[in-house]
């Protein structure tokens, strides 16, 4: 994987640091997909196996990486999570809203998201847990594809058409038999998400959970709530019941 020269927008005079940018590579690969050995990371970053032994040695070292009981795969450190809490902790979205997800969980029982739009996908930046045994498994700083969650949906509804594109990946893969893999059908899709004010994941991210978000106004990133649910425990007056509460949310968190 090559570094690009001109990474930050409007800056053409930009040269990245070529070890910083590795250690940021080395911590979004990690992040992304889990513990991997030293030879894969060196393969998938094209860097030589020297070079990465050395860097991820340092990052052991400094708490950013620890290898697991093998003693031959890296995974992210203690102070990763660290780091990773800190900027959780100190957002001014995630501090807003909390009071809103407890109103949420409280109201209907069920999983309760925030989730921010990050390129291609939605990542979870808060939660709040069903009281039910059967709920949906998730975790803050888990990300998801935007086309195929509810959270992303209707984060992309927010955006002209011509920008929505910038948010795909080249191909539309399915997680479930029920995910949109047709461009022009997610595109309805989105649409309608824009016309009604929310979107809607009908068992395209789990089988068996549906799930409904609607976007927050004037926020200085793009976010959404959302509230997952069984199919098992949805009916039209629950469904009419969840989309209500969703809009109160939305009117809450405006200035």
């Amino acid at each position: 994987m090559g570094y690009e020269t001109a990474d930050i927008e409007g800056d053409d005079d930009f040269r990245p640091v070529k070890s910083a940018a590795r250690v940021l590579e080395v911590l979004k690969v990690l992040a992304a997909s889990g513990p991997h050995s030293m030879g894969d990371l060196a393969d998938q970053l094209d860097v030589p196996k020297s070079s990465m032994h050395a860097l991820l040695r340092t990052m052991q070292h400094y708490g950013w990486l620890e290898l697991d009981a093998t003693g031959k795969r890296y995974g992210l450190g203690v102070h990763s999570l660290l780091v990773g809490s800190a900027y959780v902790d100190s957002d001014d979205v995630v501090t807003r809203t909390a009071p809103i997800l407890d109103t949420l969980a409280e109201k209907t029982g069920e999983t309760v998201h925030l989730g921010r739009l990050e390129g291609n996908d939605v990542v979870y930046m808060a939660k709040r847990e069903s009281i039910h045994p059967l709920r949906m498994f998730s975790a803050v700083g888990r990300r998801l594809p935007a086309y195929s969650t509810a959270l992303g949906k209707c984060l992309l509804a927010t955006l002209p058409d011509d920008e929505i594109a910038g948010h795909l990946p080249s191909t539309l893969e399915a997680t479930t038999p029920k995910t949109i893999t047709d461009l022009d059908e997610l595109l309805k899709d989105i649409r309608r998400a824009r016309a009604r004010g929310y979107a809607i994941d009908a068992e395209e991210t789990a089988v068996g959970l549906e799930c409904f978000a609607i976007a927050l106004p004037h926020a200085p990133t793009q976010d959404a709530i959302s509230i997952s649910v069984p199919v098992s425990r949805l009916e039209d007056e629950r469904q009419d019941e969840i989309v209500r509460l969703l809009f109160e949310a939305r009117y809450a968190f405006a200035p």
